[in-house]
């Protein structure tokens, strides 16, 4: 739970974007040479790029390796420099997200989660992911979704900024469990690119690989290793009688079929030459010791139990119940999916009382306040109706509780409709019931897992899997972080390979 809301910080660049919707303008494009109408030219693209970057960094933050981060950079300046926009002032960033996601902002901002680059196996094929990010710049494929979505009225840096984060943070059950469907529906239209940008994407990403001694064929390679991904979330859903998710990833927001890898194949297959080897055994000694999963300021998710070191907090869901962390919100979310506790920070301005927090943020119309305690956490639940902007009235069934560092949260429990409210009535009143300070036991489950390069043990995946903390189909899960997942050669031992510790 990072208590970042890339909502508010949208609807701030948002006002800006409107100072540019309808000032158009022709500018030649580098790849084609063809010129185009756009409502952003380069001046404006670095203009707008350079304050979304910021607000990038706010809500995701950047991770705390400058090891880490000057490979990265490295690694995409030259990239850059062989590309049709060398003249620009590149930056990229890895970025403190779990997600496996890589994205673009108009202006030469790149970013790539360390959640992506624990699945990919060489530098080769981080070079692939970012050569195809930069694509989309220097083909100015922002600034033309911006183009397409001014006559929607949703103003330039909605249709680059909004989209471009949205394809990093996805729509989280959580998120949706608080209502704001709507926002995730919207941004699902200007999330992603259309199927021939991909693939000049594609085209581009494989061109900067050859100019720089990478082999094309790694813009294959990175497509396997996400599908690979996907197969493996799918496939411990199906384990677990779940649906397969439908979250946030590289190939969410980079939409992928037969066709185009074909297409892919194709593009690789034009360039040949003696190429430099991949880089595997640089890339594996820059991500040794980088955060595996959930990181410190996120918060981690260990089983049906919740642990933030920072705001030194716990929360344990009810048996068959799961744990959804988002930048937004914590949610505790039973089988069914439709009911669930929604875990949220209250900002300071909201008040300081829980008196003065029910008035400000809850504004009731009538309803009954009861005093409690969780944990020896002060905490305050309140039942009654208040108004919505409509006027109508709505039911509210909420929690308050003072935290350490007298922090305020709100826990609100939400469901599809009272019936299922009323089932699963003693579930989130456990639930709630579990928040709680952290105890010296929580405070060890709380330390992050990291990715770790070991020599293949002769007990193979096997035995890997019995030293990781990993639950969820370890061995599985081992074989996918090394690019083995349903097919490929074994390691040999003594081989470098990726472990979670």
């Amino acid at each position: 739970m990072q208590m970042r809301l890339m909502s508010r910080s949208c609807a701030a660049l948002l006002v800006a974007a409107w100072l540019m919707a309808g000032c158009g303008t022709t500018v030649v494009n580098p790849v084609t040479g063809r010129a185009e109408r756009t409502v952003m030219d380069e001046q404006a693209e670095v203009a707008e790029g350079r304050k979304a970057h910021q607000e990038v960094l706010a809500e995701y933050g950047a991770v705390d390796d400058p090891r880490l981060q000057a490979y990265v950079n490295d690694i995409g300046q030259k990239l850059a420099r062989q590309s049709h926009r060398a003249n620009l002032q590149w930056t990229f960033t890895v970025l403190d997200s779990p997600e496996v996601n890589a994205f673009a902002l108009p202006g030469g901002y790149v970013y790539v989660t360390r959640g992506i680059m624990a699945y990919l196996d060489s530098e080769a094929e981080l070079a692939g992911v970012i050569g195809h990010e930069i694509g989309h710049v220097t083909a100015r494929h922002g600034a033309q979704r911006a183009t397409r979505q001014q006559n929607a009225g949703l103003g330039v840096m909605a249709a680059t900024v909004l989209g471009a984060v949205l394809e990093t943070a996805g729509v989280s059950g959580a998120t949706g469990m608080a209502n704001q469907v709507s926002q995730g529906v919207a941004a699902g239209y200007v999330a992603k690119y259309s199927r021939e940008q991909e693939s000049q994407a594609d085209t581009l990403g494989a061109e900067y690989l050859s100019r720089n001694r990478y082999n094309p064929q790694n813009m294959v390679d990175v497509i396997a290793v996400l599908k690979n991904q996907e197969r493996f979330a799918a496939d411990v859903a199906k384990a677990e009688g779940r649906a397969a998710p439908s979250g946030a990833n590289w190939l969410a927001s980079h939409p992928s079929n037969d066709k185009r890898l074909a297409d892919i194949r194709q593009v690789a297959a034009q360039y040949a030459g003696n190429y430099a080897d991949d880089g595997r055994a640089r890339y594996l000694q820059a991500i040794d010791g980088v955060t595996f999963g959930d990181g410190r300021e996120q918060g981690v998710v260990r089983g049906r139990n919740f642990f933030h070191e920072t705001l030194g907090i716990a929360l344990t869901a009810p048996p068959g119940w799961e744990v959804q962390n988002s930048q937004e919100a914590i949610a505790l979310v039973n089988a069914a999916g439709d009911a669930g506790l929604v875990v949220r920070l209250v900002p300071p301005k909201a008040g300081t009382t829980h008196d003065e927090i029910i008035r400000n943020v809850i504004k009731p119309a009538d309803g009954r306040v009861e005093r409690r305690t969780f944990n020896g956490l002060a905490a305050t639940h309140f039942t009654g109706t208040r108004r919505n902007e409509q006027g109508q009235s709505q039911a509210v069934d909420v929690t308050l509780v003072t935290g350490p560092a007298n922090r305020n949260y709100l826990l609100q429990n939400a469901a599809k409709d009272a019936a299922a409210l009323r089932r699963a009535g003693p579930a989130l009143a456990e639930a709630a019931g579990s928040f709680r300070p952290l105890s010296s036991a929580d405070r060890a489950a709380a330390r992050p897992w990291t990715v770790k390069t070991v020599p293949f043990p002769r007990g193979g995946f096997a035995e890997l899997a019995r030293q990781s903390p990993l639950t969820e189909q370890a061995e599985a899960h081992l074989r996918l972080i090394n690019g083995v997942y349903g097919g490929g050669a074994e390691p040999r031992p003594g081989q470098p390979v990726k472990t979670v510790r």
